[in-house]
């Protein structure tokens, strides 16, 4: 596996190893100890999977308090463009993003630490997106932050995205300051 540092501390590209010849190809999805050796934090608890049409964006969202989520996501079918935004108070990268593209074809993984809004949108339908999550999913623990938040800024490749109507609703960072994580 080839393991990419991001603009941002903690949050990695990752590429595993990929066998092809005229039948297709073989991967390794997870392993436990290529990812321990790398510093992702384990176990993973909850898998989830989810199917999304053309110009959809799902997020940003992140899990806090008392069970922190992290997520080690990938893409299946189709291709999106995945964000990271790192939300902890104390960290001197508050509010900065990083955006990588995940597809069936480059079969890239995105790790999303704990403390880190997450969200993404569809750039070739349908996608499907697979992630295992360090902690069980609580909706009282749950944050969601504008998808066009003007003070985050991401570079979104698409310009009128459908969104459920609790992104469409999602307060600022800055209206939810109070509720992120220290560090």
């Amino acid at each position: 596996m080839r393991v990419e540092a991001t603009a941002l501390p903690g949050v990695l590209v990752l590429e595993p190893a990929v066998h092809r010849d005229a039948r297709g190809f073989f991967l390794e999805t997870f392993q436990v100890e290529a990812y321990r050796a790398v510093g992702i934090a384990l176990p993973f608890v909850q898998d989830n999977h989810s199917r999304s049409g053309h110009r959809i964006l799902r997020g940003l969202h992140a899990q806090v308090g008392g069970a922190p989520l992290g997520k080690l996501v990938r893409c299946v079918r189709g291709a999106v463009f995945d964000v990271a935004v790192d939300v902890r108070r104390a960290s001197p990268h508050f509010g900065r993003w990083v955006g990588v593209e995940l597809s069936e074809d480059n079969l890239r993984q995105l790790w999303v630490p704990p403390g880190f809004l997450h969200g993404f949108c569809v750039t070739a339908a349908p996608a499907e997106i697979e992630y295992k999550c360090t902690a069980l999913w609580d909706a009282a623990l749950e944050i969601s932050v504008r998808w066009d938040d003007p003070t985050l800024a991401i570079a979104w490749p698409i310009a009128d995205p459908i969104l459920s109507p609790k992104d469409a609703t999602a307060p600022t960072l800055t209206e939810i300051r109070e509720r992120l994580p220290q560090g």
